[in-house]
């Protein structure tokens, strides 16, 4: 079954109906996750109790309380849609995905999606597919969906914790080799799709990760050596581009209204929020409701004023319950030192990193209905089971590989849960 969920991942993400029209002709989504479904409830399913299902479950009952209450329900119906879809597939993940093994696995095909993802768009960009936007060309995603420069960014910057994970639990060489890769094509669409917002998510993770590392110093340096060269590989219009960040006035007027932009989604959405304080405009419905020709591109401004006050509380109770699960991660790891470094305990690390780069993302981007808080929250509910159901300190990773087939264990086995030298 964990199989068939990587599956609609890579359906979900790279979205190839979108691309190639024929498949969206024959509703490829809706017929594979109807088969997925039909599966599901002939397997054997396990609920694992976590007070964060009830928090997304209550997310859910604000967000169709909110769009029934909306005076712009039209606007908003795809939206909701797309939300209830998303949920879908996480009561999907948390019912069949109960041990560490189809955890690996799961995490595993998130990454290696995200990858062909990015390659294909990659390919496309050198073939001459971009999008001509801010007095610049800019790549753009295979999909339509969120490949927008901007959603396509921050849609890589939110993946690159779970390409770390394998570099620190892995001595494969297939899979170090293959997450250096990734980090390389993760950096190179990054700064070709002109995103600002996006390479300071990138800049922020580079910085949090060599300073926490025993090689700091050594990373730090590597970092300043290689910045200026890459920014000097650029074109030159990506250069003025980033330069903006620091500088607006050498870009052209349309880069520092953007800019401010950000601001004005915040302001507007406190003023949606003034409005109606309960339950805001409605998901879906910023632009009717304030009259502007672009989204919010502030996360704190679209909760407020399209979801309310009943939305910003089962927000928070998502966050709160984040906190909870990676504090008790956290406290088990430091019960158990010998195994720190265990794959489980590493993936709690990864989501927390995912979900505050998803904050920080959040002042420059409206990603309140993301499939990443749901899909994050599945991996590190999974991850807690894990550690819980462990009946013994010397149950290993590798014993939950056991039943694997002996190709693939012999290529991966060897440093699954070992961490960084």
């Amino acid at each position: 079954m964990h199989w068939l969920l990587i599956g609609y991942m890579f359906l979900f993400i790279h979205r190839p109906f979108e691309f190639w029209t024929i498949l969206g002709d024959i509703h490829l989504e809706r017929l594979y996750i109807g088969c997925v479904f039909l599966v599901w409830l002939v397997q054997p399913k396990r609920w694992l109790p976590n007070p964060q299902h009830y928090a997304y479950f209550a997310f859910a009952a604000a967000v169709l309380v909110c769009w029934v209450m909306s005076p712009f329900m039209d606007n908003g119906q795809q939206v909701v849609e797309d939300w209830f879809k998303i949920i879908v597939f996480y009561l999907l993940l948390v019912t069949v995905v109960d041990d560490e093994t189809k955890l690996w696995y799961v995490v595993l095909g998130f990454v290696f999606v995200m990858g062909i993802y990015m390659s294909h768009s990659f390919k496309e960009y050198l073939a001459g597919r971009h999008t001509f936007r801010m007095g610049i060309p800019r790549m753009i995603g295979i999909d339509t969906t969120q490949g927008d420069p901007n959603a396509f960014g921050a849609s890589i910057v939110f993946a690159l914790p779970f390409a770390a994970l394998f570099w620190n639990t892995s001595r494969s060489t297939w899979i170090r080799l293959g997450a250096v890769t990734y980090f390389c094509l993760s950096a190179g669409c990054i700064l070709l799709t002109g995103s600002r917002s996006s390479l300071l998510g990138l800049v922020l993770w580079v910085g949090i990760v060599v300073m926490r590392s025993r090689h700091r110093w050594l990373g730090l340096g590597a970092a300043l050596a290689c910045s200026p060269v890459l920014f000097l590989a650029l074109p030159d219009t990506l250069q003025t581009r980033f330069e903006t960040i620091v500088n607006p006035e050498v870009g052209p007027a349309n880069a520092r209204v953007s800019g401010e932009g950000r601001l004005e989604g915040l302001i507007n959405g406190a003023e949606l929020w003034m409005r109606n304080p309960a339950t805001g405009c409605g998901p879906g419905a910023w632009r009717p409701s304030t009259g502007s020709t672009i989204e919010s591109h502030n996360l704190y401004g679209q909760l407020i004023g399209e979801t309310g006050t009943l939305g910003a509380l089962a927000f928070l109770g998502i966050l709160t319950c984040y906190g909870i699960n990676l504090r008790w991660m956290k406290q088990a790891q430091r019960r158990n030192p010998e195994r720190k470094d265990d794959f489980v305990f590493q993936l709690a690390s990864a989501v927390g990193m995912g979900i505050f780069l998803m904050l920080f993302e959040g002042n420059f981007g409206h990603n309140l209905f993301r499939h990443n808080w749901l899909w994050y929250g599945g991996f590190l509910i999974i991850a807690r089971y894990c550690v819980e159901s462990r009946r013994s300190p010397a149950t290993t990773l590798y014993s939950a590989r056991a039943s694997m087939r002996m190709p693939i264990r012999n290529r991966l086995e060897q440093g699954a849960h070992v961490g960084p030298r």
